[in-house]
Formats: structure tokens, sequence, C-alpha cells
């Protein structure tokens, strides 16, 4: 089972999410989107750390409750998973972060790993000016099919070299937020695997993870107010 302890409206409906407050009580908002896992306690435990680090962080369950640590059926659940259902409910998230008292920013932030890297970048161009920062981990949206024209977040991306995203692959979708937005993406390779920030995974590197994980509070601490 995932990591659940607040539910929210999403359309007509509610969905249900971890959420973690900062030690001060009050801080900006910060969107967690989980990878292809579901929300796990490697996603429940990053909430935590952004938490620590100041901001009101509520990661979204898109999968109503369910886990993995089974590569075919993280692929199933993905699949599987409706995105007009999971642009509800991190619509949702974003609603409503910005609804509570204790999130200061009158924008939040949107961080996302894996699956959850490539709905940063959907869901920042779908929300406009109500997302200040898009900071995906080694994960992108279709670069054909994806339309830029309504992101105004500053982006930062981080990506692994090797991995079945390609660099190419990665600046092209720069290159097309640059010409439709005109956001210029700090994009960061680390000479590592997929998932490398994910230390629950063989595939995790520690000074790749640590690098990345400092700039993107700082960058997220800088352009979420």
């Amino acid at each position: 089972m995932s990591e659940q302890n607040v539910e929210f409206p999403s359309g007509a409906g509610t969905a249900h999410g971890y959420l973690e407050l900062p030690p001060a009580g009050s801080g900006p908002g910060l969107v967690v989107i989980q990878e292809w896992w579901g929300l796990t306690t490697h996603i429940a435990d990053l909430t935590r750390r952004f938490a620590a680090e100041g901001f009101v962080a509520l990661a979204p369950d898109l999968y109503g409750g369910a886990t993995t640590h089974d590569g075919a059926e993280a692929m199933r659940l993905m699949q599987e998973l409706p995105v007009d259902r999971a642009a509800r409910d991190l619509a949702g998230a974003v609603d409503h972060l910005l609804a509570r008292p204790e999130v200061t920013s009158s924008t939040v932030g949107v961080v996302g790993f894996c699956m959850g890297g490539s709905f940063v970048l959907t869901l920042a161009a779908q929300q406009g000016e109500r997302v200040s920062a898009a900071v995906p981990f080694y994960g992108l949206p279709d670069v054909e099919a994806t339309d830029y024209s309504g992101l105004r977040a500053a982006v930062q991306g981080h990506y692994a070299t090797r991995d079945r995203i390609t660099r190419e692959a990665v600046e092209a979708t720069a290159a097309k937020i640059r010409e439709q937005s005109g956001v210029q993406a700090d994009v960061r390779f680390y000479e590592a695997d997929h998932a490398f920030v994910n230390d629950e995974r063989p595939s995790y590197d520690e000074a790749s993870a640590k690098a990345a994980w400092s700039a993107a509070v700082a960058f997220l601490k800088e352009h979420v107010r």
C-alpha cells in the first residue's frame, strides 16, 4: 500500500496523497510527483526531506493506493493510468496547496521523478503562472505532442547519461520550451543511471543524487514565492 495521510478534491471526485509540513509550520508549496512505482516509501521520504527544507510538500497518489517494486507491474500501472485523471489529481494538488493556510507562496513548485518528471513539465504548461518552478528528474513527456506555450515556470532538469531518455531528446525538449514559452531551461546531466536519486534501487548514485538534490532545493527556494 502507498503512503497516504491527506485527501483533497479532484474535479468532482477525491484524490489522496502524502503531505508534510516544514518544521516552522508554514512555507512555500511544493507538489512532489511519484515514479512509476507509485507513492512508495521513497517518495514519502523525499516529501519529508523537502518539508525539512522548508516546503509544505504534497505528493499526490496517482495510483489510488497501489505500489509495486516489479518493473512489469509498474509498466502496467503507468499504462493503465488515465491521463485525464492524473491531470485532474495534479491540478487538484495545486489547488489544495494554494488554499492551505500553511502555504505562504502565491505559486507552487513542482518536482517529479521518472514518470513524475514527465508530469512536471505538462503540469507546469497547463497551470501557467500558478507554477513558478518545475524540476523534472529523469522524466520527459512526448517531445512532439507536448505544448509548452502556457509554461511560465523556471525549469531545472536533472538527467542521467546512461538512460533510455537520450540527451538528444532532453535537448530537443529544452529547445521547444524556449521556442514556445521563452523559458531557458537549465538542464543538467549526471554520469549515472536512470533513477540515480532513488536510494531503494540499485541505480542509486550517491554523488549524483547529492549534487542534484542541492541544486534542486536551491532552485526551488529561489523561485517559489
